[in-house]
């Protein structure tokens, strides 16, 4: 199985979804890098309901090692750059991402990549979730960016209408 390198906002909503768990479940371990730690810790501090990933066995924080994988994009936070910087060092990884830019760079960069809208379709198909309309009106609700004509691909791939 692949290394999974998770950013912030994929486990922030997953968290605030309740289904956290259920992507566990799916994909086993994550790795995250200790910009992503920082950024969750920040926004517990600031009183965000985010998780603890102190609190979670199936999370390894790691950081990247090599300086040489530094995208030039300054536009990315540190989260995303050390997301896919921890990616250029795995023989095998997909990253976990929402943002544009950032997934934008990784298919530049040749980094397999989905998002969270990408593990919820995988936990709908492999029977961890029964619908994914429901769950995609939750993360709608908790303000997750998600523009129509996705949320219609996603639930026709989905199999729901």
């Amino acid at each position: 199985m692949p290394e999974i390198i998770c950013n912030t906002s994929p486990l922030q909503y997953l968290h605030q979804a309740g289904l956290l768990d259920v992507v566990h479940t799916l994909v086993g371990r994550f790795t995250v890098p200790p910009a992503v730690m920082a950024e969750l810790e920040e926004g517990r501090v600031r009183g965000v309901d985010l998780p603890d990933l102190n609190q979670l066995d199936w999370v390894s924080i790691r950081a990247p090692q090599s300086r040489l994988a530094v995208p030039l994009v300054t536009d990315l936070g540190a989260g995303e750059t050390q997301v896919l910087m921890l990616a250029l060092e795995s023989s095998d990884a997909v990253v976990v991402l929402d943002d544009a830019l950032a997934r934008q760079l990784a298919e530049v960069l040749g980094i397999r990549l989905t998002g969270t809208l990408g593990l919820l379709l995988d936990a709908r198909r492999a029977g961890l979730i029964p619908a994914l309309a429901p769950v995609l009106d939750q993360l709608q609700a908790l303000r997750f960016r998600l523009a129509p004509h996705t949320r219609a691909v996603v639930l026709k791939l989905a199999g729901e209408k």
